[in-house]
């Protein structure tokens, strides 16, 4: 059974039958891997997160052909009206917020969440920090905080992988994971 989705302008993804799927994405850099959209169609997410340095905005429009995308400034994106930061609330069936995430394009240094990304996400009272930049796919915790990296899909820096993440919750678990733009399988550190 389908289930509708709902991708607000403030922020929020409604959640259907206890669940929701996020695919999350960064550093595309105009230039997304050649499986990334067929890849990302296939996990079937309910919303697109990317988490900057986007490049041309055609990236944006292509990413919504597979589900409603909501999208943060990088260091090379112009300021061309995506914010800086945003707060994205994971509502459940009865309205209330199942999860609050805080998504930023600088975050981390190394695996360590950086002061001023720690205090706008406790501010904002979220307990997940999505962000990109580094190109390093990462799941970690600091400052009381889970941090999720999708890596990036864009061209490859360095030997890094060219990667994405998924994101699921349900019934109040969080799942993440990131899935390789060249085999499709899951990828592993």
């Amino acid at each position: 059974m389908a289930r509708a989705t709902v991708v607000r302008a403030n922020g929020s993804v409604a959640l259907r039958d206890g669940a929701v799927r996020l695919a999350v994405v960064a550093d595309t850099h105009s230039a997304p891997h050649p499986r990334a959209a067929e890849l990302l169609r296939a996990a079937r997410p309910d919303a697109i997160l990317h988490a900057g340095d986007i490049g041309d905005v055609s990236v944006l429009r292509e990413l919504e052909q597979v589900a409603p995308v909501l999208a943060v400034r990088g260091n090379v994106d112009g300021r061309g009206g995506l914010p800086d930061e945003l707060t994205i609330d994971l509502v459940d069936d009865r309205g209330g917020v199942a999860l609050r995430l805080f998504m930023t394009h600088i975050a981390v240094y190394g695996p360590k969440l950086r002061g001023e990304a720690a205090k706008a996400a406790h501010a904002q009272k979220a307990s997940l920090v999505v962000c990109g930049h580094s190109h390093v796919p990462f799941i970690g915790v600091d400052k009381g905080l889970t941090i999720f990296n999708p890596g990036s899909i864009g061209p490859r820096r360095f030997h890094l992988p060219i990667v994405f993440g998924l994101m699921d919750l349900r019934d109040g678990r969080l799942a993440m994971q990131h899935v390789s733009c060249e085999t499709g399988a899951r990828w592993e550190p």
